[in-house]
């Protein structure tokens, strides 16, 4: 029993420590020195050019894709999820990403355009995962965080990379592909508050 323990345990912590990993923030340009003081920032989020799954589709081809074979299935069903692809953005994604960011980063975020600086979190890659009960495969972003000039958006303070973040919820009852992801951002805002708490000071 004590040897069962002790493999679980050691299980744990590598994964722990894989997952971390995974999530590491490459700063890639400037830094945030910068923000030294600044308590508030205005935010955006940036689609754009994002591919999807293991075999990086263009977003638009993928959505036309899952959209035929749902409908299909079911008629209307395909034009839901469609439809939930764009709004679960606004309605989960950014709400999970900006609460835990400024809970880990003490930073205030939101539309606020009168700020000296905004952020740009714009998602590169999506894996949308899946959840059929008896198999799954979590769902996890790539992303690309930005610090620019509000009233000079070229004027670049600083560029990080976040990759392979996780989506999973813990209880595993995340069969909405929306729910994934949102726990996938809510980790990307987490680890992103923390990085910006440690090279702010």
């Amino acid at each position: 029993m004590n040897i069962i323990r002790f493999a679980l345990t050691v299980a744990a912590f590598t994964l722990a420590a894989s997952t971390a990993i995974a999530q590491k923030i490459k700063l890639k340009e400037g830094n945030l020195s910068t923000l030294k003081g600044v308590k508030k920032m205005n935010v955006k989020y940036d689609y754009s050019g994002m591919t999807c799954t293991t075999k990086n589709i263009p977003e638009d081809e993928f959505v036309a894709k899952k959209k035929e074979e749902y409908n299909k299935k079911e008629s209307g069903k395909g034009d839901k999820w469609a439809e939930s692809w764009v709004a679960d953005r606004e309605k989960r994604f950014h709400v999970h990403f900006k609460d835990m960011f400024e809970k880990e980063s003490d930073m205030q975020i939101g539309s606020l355009p009168e700020e000296k600086y905004t952020l740009i979190f714009k998602t590169t890659h999506v894996e949308t995962g899946y959840n059929i009960g008896v198999s799954r495969r979590d769902a996890s972003i790539d992303g690309e965080a930005l610090v620019v000039e509000t009233a000079n958006p070229s004027n670049v303070i600083a560029r990080m990379t976040i990759d392979n973040v996780p989506g999973r919820t813990g209880g595993g009852y995340d069969f909405d592909t929306g729910e994934r992801l949102a726990e996938a951002y809510e980790k990307a805002g987490k680890s992103l508050g923390k990085y910006f708490s440690k090279q702010v000071d």
